[in-house]
């Protein structure tokens, strides 16, 4: 089924313990349609980026098989940029710089070869322009997933509440759960949050794994022990990429699926954390998938006797 992610694509600048870099390809739209890329082949993209960004990372993105029509180019302005720090415990960072440039009117003009998609992603950006992309579909699609921030919440507090009332699934992590919700029980701020709206919650735990809320009916994914976490900038639009992508790749929106689709999503977001950007993730295998979410599976499988 055909899937069509909005948000951004941009450039990062990045600092970890493990190393910096100076300007790579970031943004939410990129992560969330390159993970989806190893699940489902029909992939859109709505984006903005300016005249400085280069044609090779539009390239990258179709040879992924990301259908880049709806990538609007700005040619006299700039990309999107964001600098940021991570700190020892790689759980927490300092935005160092950000400039919204292109993103700061963003008007996403839906194609209309994209009306027909099934799936829709609506990767961290402006409540108010998620919302525009909604209403701009001509019919509604089967899911709507949207994913959203702290900030959001402090400074488009009504346009949120207003988003999250059309949509079906969304992730955030448990901090901007318990601001959304004021609740600071999980299971009271994930009831509160899905009588907002959302049918399905996803609360990100980041190295602690995921938890999957529908209804009264609550599911665990753990995250993998790694040897190594380069930078994490990503894991979570990552994680986004791979759910929805498997959801989409089955045409399944069963809790029974989502189940599946959330260690999928997990297994990408590994990948993702292993090195900068996006570079642990454009080359994997079918195989690299499928082995990493064998080791989720077994990881936390076992017998009652």
């Amino acid at each position: 089924m055909s899937l069509l992610t909005i948000g951004s694509v941009a450039f990062d600048a990045l600092e970890t313990p493990f190393g910096k870099t100076d300007k790579i390809i970031g943004g939410a739209a990129t992560y969330i349609t390159l993970a989806a890329s190893y699940f489902t082949k029909k992939n859109n993209l709505v984006a903005v980026v300016g005249g400085d960004f280069p044609q090779d990372m539009i390239d990258l993105l179709q040879t992924h098989g990301v259908n880049t029509e709806g990538l609007q180019i700005k040619q006299d302005e700039k990309t999107f940029f964001w600098s940021g720090k991570y700190h020892t415990d790689m759980n927490t960072r300092d935005t160092m710089d950000i400039q919204l440039n292109v993103m700061e009117h963003f008007d996403p003009t839906i194609p209309d070869t994209y009306q027909d998609c099934e799936y829709l992603m609506l990767g961290n950006t402006a409540p108010a322009i998620q919302r525009m992309v909604i209403e701009r579909m001509h019919k509604r699609p089967k899911l709507i997933m949207l994913d959203t921030m702290n900030f959001w919440m402090d400074v488009a507090w009504d346009d949120l509440v207003q988003v999250l009332g059309m949509v079906d699934v969304l992730t955030i992590n448990d901090e901007e759960a318990r601001l959304l919700s004021k609740e600071y029980s999980l299971r009271k701020a994930a009831k509160k949050i899905m009588e907002m709206g959302p049918k399905t919650l996803i609360i990100k735990k980041g190295e602690h794994g995921a938890l999957l809320f529908q209804g009264d009916r609550i599911f665990f994914a753990p995250a993998l022990p790694l040897e190594e976490v380069f930078d994490p900038t990503g894991a979570g639009d990552t994680f986004a990429g791979g759910f929805i992508g498997y959801l989409a790749s089955t045409d399944d929106i069963s809790f029974d699926n989502m189940k599946r689709a959330i260690i999928y999503g997990s297994a990408m977001a590994s990948f993702c954390v292993e090195k900068f950007g996006t570079e642990r993730i454009v080359n994997l295998t079918e195989q690299d998938v499928n082995n990493r979410v064998l080791e989720f599976v077994n990881l936390a499988s076992f017998e009652i006797r």
